[in-house]
């Protein structure tokens, strides 16, 4: 338009056409912030935001290595959250080749490799020989008092850092 014909437009009539023009350009951000803000709403009212991942404390961590090379490292996990979590790896970068093992409860004194191993919340998991154990495979021969590091892998935690001791104890 040329500023002949709006002067020819009264100046109510303009205000109100940049105003409408203005309304509109602004509908598109509005609207979407308002369902994003519908829709968090309801997150937060389902009880779903803002759930703290478990909290997992790992400590007494020992290797106890066989004469024959075979190790296993046992650790106390308490889980002191309001949820359950699941011990599903652990790893060690200095010893290689690990794994989570438990009774085979269809044999009587063997073992099988564990997928998963749950605690519950506001309990503790005391690993023990003949219970849940993390076997390290084909580990170096470790002296007695030898500090190595862990990775515990959580299904709600992740990982979760610990060291085991290698123990004076020795294995048959």
């Amino acid at each position: 338009m040329s500023s002949a014909t709006d002067d020819r437009i009264p100046p109510r009539r303009r205000l109100r056409g940049a105003v409408a023009r203005g309304a509109r350009a602004a509908l598109v951000p509005v609207g979407g912030c308002a369902l994003a803000l519908a829709l968090l709403t309801g997150y937060t009212a389902t009880g779903a935001a803002g759930e703290p991942a478990p909290k997992i404390e790992v400590s007494g961590g020992r290797i106890v290595q066989s004469a024959g090379q075979a190790a296993a490292a046992y650790f106390e996990i308490r889980n002191v959250g309001d949820r359950d979590d699941t011990l599903v790896f652990a790893d060690s970068p200095e010893l290689g080749v690990s794994m989570l093992r438990e009774p085979d409860r269809k044999q009587p004194g063997a073992v099988r490799r564990a997928k998963k191993v749950t605690i519950p919340a506001h309990s503790t998991l005391r690993m023990k020989r003949g219970g849940a154990h993390v076997a390290v495979l084909d580990p170096p021969l470790l002296k007695p008092g030898e500090r190595v590091s862990f990775n515990l892998w959580f299904s709600g935690r992740g990982r979760v850092g610990a060291e085991a001791i290698r123990s004076h104890l020795i294995e048959p």
